[in-house]
């Protein structure tokens, strides 16, 4: 086998390679041999067809599977030999190669960069930690008090308004047809809560017990029924009865609807809760802090291929937020071709520091164990409720994909490990500026304020934890 290293661009190598026909013809015979054990020809005993024969009825079909065979043989004792680290799977193309002479082809490869890691110990980072004022208790148990709120009949003739409940039974029609599931009765709709398709809440405001409405509505063109999609419909409505919220209290009565013992032990769960919830900020927040940190002292090229299948994956969520109608806010006045820049910057940025947490991992000898990657599998499924099973059973037929969570432990063992060396100082602050995103903890870069266009650095930075966010 003959390597020639025959261009470089960066981290792309290119490599012509040559396989002699002998070597070629040598796993036509060995793969022919094989085949002779088994093979069955009218006239011939298993075993004793001869190799001629064998070749004039299989060649052709085992020459596909020999060249393939060879290829990839050849293209790991290359990268071997040259101890190369690849980035991204090898392409291969076959320049030229017939029967009985030399297999010659090129790859192409990307290679991982060489990274100097930095010392660490000299990074400064602000955490910053909030505990739970009564004040923010206070609040919590009222939200937890409107969402278990209670309903009663309103009086007779009072008309409905937004927060009211009203029970209907309907009957919708395309075309003067009734269509399949636009009919139902007994319905619980809460007005302006968004449960129905767009318009149909607003037009039952003002309605009272025993009214009957035509509704109009048109359904959302991304509909998920196709043959309802974009097409509007007259629900013939009967409004049976009309009920308002009662006072939500914050009494033994809510602890009762909870089923705990007092509002005593209301208040500590819902003390614990907040912790937990703020807690879970600073670190997201201390985290990014870090990254950034780490963007700004790293400045090594990124493998081309990898930066675009990033771009390629961030561009994709920002086409369907536009066709959801929710677009980024900061993205407004900005061309495509803008757009593309920007985000094609937070996709090397995201590959980058991906890049270098794994290097610091392999050097640092950070590993997943199996329970740690059971755990996230279970956290996963723990986020479809009566589904868990369901969830635990796609990841054992599909074991790739629970591979695939091991990328972000590794990211957040890494973090761990980084900011044990860092010089973290920790600054108690109040809920409020705990979740205020447009201010940064010390080391952070800030995110802009509404309205502002994220082109500097700074905001390319926030907008990259946006977009993370949102997978």
């Amino acid at each position: 086998m003959q390597v020639t290293e025959s261009n470089i661009e960066g981290l792309r190598h290119e490599y012509k390679i040559k396989v002699e026909a002998k070597d070629v013809e040598d796993r036509m015979t060995a793969r022919l041999d094989q085949l002779r054990a088994t093979a069955r020809l009218p006239g011939f005993r298993p075993g004793k067809v001869p190799a001629k024969l064998l070749r004039q009825r299989y060649g052709k079909s085992l020459l596909g599977e020999v060249l393939e065979e060879t290829v990839n043989t050849a293209t790991q004792a290359a990268i071997a030999e040259r101890a190369l680290r690849l980035a991204l799977q090898p392409k291969i193309e076959i320049d030229s190669f017939e029967e009985g002479q030399d297999l010659e082809y090129t790859l192409n490869v990307e290679l991982m960069p060489e990274i100097e890691v930095g010392d660490y110990s000299k990074v400064e980072v602000e955490r910053l930690v909030a505990d739970p004022s009564k004040k923010d208790v206070d609040a919590a148990l009222q939200r937890l008090a409107d969402a278990q709120k209670t309903f009663a009949d309103a009086p007779e003739g009072q008309a409905a308004a937004e927060g009211d409940v009203v029970m209907l039974d309907f009957v919708g029609r395309i075309d003067g047809e009734a269509f399949d599931g636009g009919t139902a009765e007994g319905i619980r709709l809460e007005l302006g809560a968004g449960q129905f398709i767009p318009g149909f809440e607003d037009q039952l405001v003002g309605a009272k017990a025993g009214d009957r409405i035509d509704v109009t509505c048109t359904f959302p063109t991304d509909y998920g029924v196709d043959h309802l999609a974009g097409r509007e419909a007259v629900f013939d409505t009967t409004v049976k009865s009309v009920q308002v919220p009662e006072a939500s209290a914050v009494d033994e009565k809510l602890a009762e609807r909870l089923g705990l013992k007092s509002l005593e032990k209301v208040r500590e769960a819902v003390t614990d809760q907040l912790k937990k919830d703020y807690a879970a900020i600073s670190r997201r927040r201390v985290k990014r802090a870090l990254l950034d940190k780490l963007a700004e002292m790293h400045e090594f090229e990124v493998p081309p291929g990898m930066a675009e299948s990033e771009f390629q994956t961030i561009w994709r969520e920002v086409e369907a937020a536009r066709k959801r109608g929710e677009p980024d806010p900061d993205d407004e006045g900005l061309s495509d071709e803008q757009l593309e820049t920007q985000y094609r910057d937070i996709a090397t940025r995201r590959v980058r520091l991906g890049l270098l947490l794994a290097e610091v991992g392999r050097r640092k000898n950070i590993e997943v164990s199996q329970d740690e990657l059971d755990r996230a599998i279970q956290d996963h499924a723990m986020r479809y409720p009566g589904q868990e099973q369901a969830v635990f059973n796609h990841f054992r037929s599909h074991p790739q994909e629970a591979e695939m969570l091991r990328g972000p432990i590794i990211e957040d063992k890494v973090v761990d490990f980084v900011l044990e060396v860092a010089k973290v100082t920790e600054r108690t602050v109040s809920q409020d500026e705990l979740t205020d995103e447009t201010t940064a903890p010390i080391g952070a870069t800030p995110k802009p304020k509404a309205g502002g266009k994220a082109k500097s650095g700074a905001a390319k930075a926030s907008k990259d934890a946006k977009v993370k966010e949102t997978k």
